[in-house]
């Protein structure tokens, strides 16, 4: 991606915390600038594509399975299973928009329920670009904690409280 690491800085390194990027969108959610609605309209149109997609696989694995003649009780086995999972997934998938997994190791267990329920997982990224760049609040709030931080430390008096001078004995 051609746009700038801090959007503060148009030219040299600039001190300071830096956006991180979001896949797909770089750093164009710190400013809305470089084509971020077209880049929200692309990943909408490609998340949704892809899940359609999935659901004509996932069909004709299903049909897989009838031709198969493994019986009813396996049938609906796979879909109630395919359908928790995506559900599942979907949960997972919008909650991690919006916050930091409290337990990455559990979060890392669930990967194979994910990857089951890879349907979920595109459904909700096509619905949460409707209102954002997927995990960008949460990407904004983190960098705006920092950014506030940073000026702390460099004791902007704009940004901090009056340093209180010590009483003299």
């Amino acid at each position: 991606m051609s746009e700038p690491e801090n959007p503060e800085s148009k030219g040299g390194s600039a001190a300071g915390p830096r956006p991180e990027p979001i896949r797909f969108f770089g750093t164009t959610w710190v400013n809305h600038d470089n084509g971020y609605g077209l880049r929200r309209v692309g990943a909408a149109v490609g998340s949704l594509v892809a899940a359609v997609a999935a659901c004509f696989v996932l069909r004709f694995a299903y049909e897989g399975l009838q031709l198969s003649d493994t019986g009813g009780f396996v049938n609906i086995l796979v879909v109630v299973m395919f359908a928790i999972c995506s559900a599942l997934a979907f949960r997972k998938t919008w909650d991690a928009f919006s916050t930091r997994p409290s337990d990455p190791e559990a979060d890392r267990s669930l990967q194979g329920l994910k990857a089951i329920g890879f349907i979920g997982s595109l459904l909700a990224y096509f619905f949460r670009t409707f209102t954002e760049a997927p995990g960008e609040a949460l990407h904004r709030q983190e960098y705006e904690a920092a950014r506030a931080q940073y000026a702390r430390r460099r004791g902007n008096p704009s940004k901090t409280p009056p340093k209180k001078k010590p009483k003299r004995k």
